[in-house]
C-alpha cells in the first residue's frame, strides 16, 4: 500500500469493521481486477476466475462486521482469501500462464523493432526464469513487485511473518538473478535494499534482464 493510499484504504477498512455494507461494493471496485489478477495467474478458465474472485467478495460481506472481518490491511486479507478459495479449487500452485503474466509486466511501448524484438525476449527469460522459482519465490515477488504490496501486506495474504517474506524476497531475488544472468556475466551484489520496506515499481529491476 502507498502512503497516499494509506488513509482512503484505512477509512475503508474502519467502514467494514463497523458493518458498513456498502463499504463491500467499494472495496469490489478498487480491488476486483488486482484480484483477477492474481487468480488468472493460477487459473486458466477467465470464467472461473471472475467466479473464484466474486466468491472473495462475497466472504467479506458475510464478514462485514464481524470478527472474521479484516483487522489491519484489507488488500492483504482479500488475497488471504483468493488463496483459500483456490486451494478449494484445487488450484494451489503459480502456473503463470504466459497471457496473464503479460498483465504484470509494463507495456511495450518501443517502436523501433529491434527494441521490440529485444523486450519480447526479455519476457519470455523472464517468464523462464519465473517459472523455475519455487512456488514460494514466485509467489513473494509476485505480490511484491507485480502488486507493489508492502511487506506487512504480502505477509498478510499468504500467512506469514514478515521476517519470512523478508527471507524469501532475499533468497527469489538472489536465485532470479542467478538464473537470469548471462553466460559469462559476473551476476551483480545482492542489494541490501531488497528486504527493506520500499514499493517495488513495476517495470524496475525484476522485470529488467538487461540489468
Amino acid at each position: 500500500m502507498t502512503k497516499s493510499d494509506d488513509g482512503p484504504q484505512h477509512e475503508l477498512l474502519a467502514r467494514i469493521q463497523a458493518g458498513d455494507t456498502a463499504a463491500v461494493m467499494a472495496a469490489y471496485e478498487q480491488h476486483f481486477d488486482s484480484l483477477y489478477r492474481y487468480v488468472r495467474l493460477r487459473v486458466a478458465q477467465p470464467e472461473l476466475a471472475e467466479d473464484i474472485v466474486s466468491d472473495v467478495f462475497v466472504t467479506l460481506l458475510d464478514c462485514v462486521g464481524q470478527p472474521c472481518a479484516p483487522k489491519t490491511h484489507l488488500r492483504g486479507w482479500l488475497f488471504k482469501v483468493a488463496r483459500s478459495q483456490l486451494s478449494v479449487h484445487g488450484n494451489t500452485r503459480l502456473t503463470l500462464a504466459w497471457d496473464a503474466l503479460e498483465d504484470w509486466m509494463p507495456a511495450l511501448t518501443e517502436t523501433n523493432p529491434e527494441h521490440t524484438l529485444g523486450d519480447v525476449i526479455d519476457r519470455q527469460r523472464l517468464h523462464h526464469a519465473l517459472q523455475m522459482l519455487n512456488n514460494d519465490h514466485r509467489e513473494v515477488l509476485l505480490l511484491r513487485f507485480g502488486h507493489q504490496f508492502s511487506l506487512q501486506e504480502t505477509a498478510d495474504a499468504l500467512d506469514k511473518s514478515v521476517s519470512s517474506v523478508k527471507s524469501i524476497q532475499f533468497r527469489a531475488l538472489q536465485n532470479l538473478r542467478q538464473i537470469m544472468k548471462p553466460d559469462g556475466a559476473v551476476a551483480d551484489p545482492q542489494d541490501d535494499a531488497a528486504e527493506d520496506d520500499h514499493q517495488p515499481q513495476k517495470g524496475g529491476a525484476l522485470w529488467n534482464s538487461r540489468s
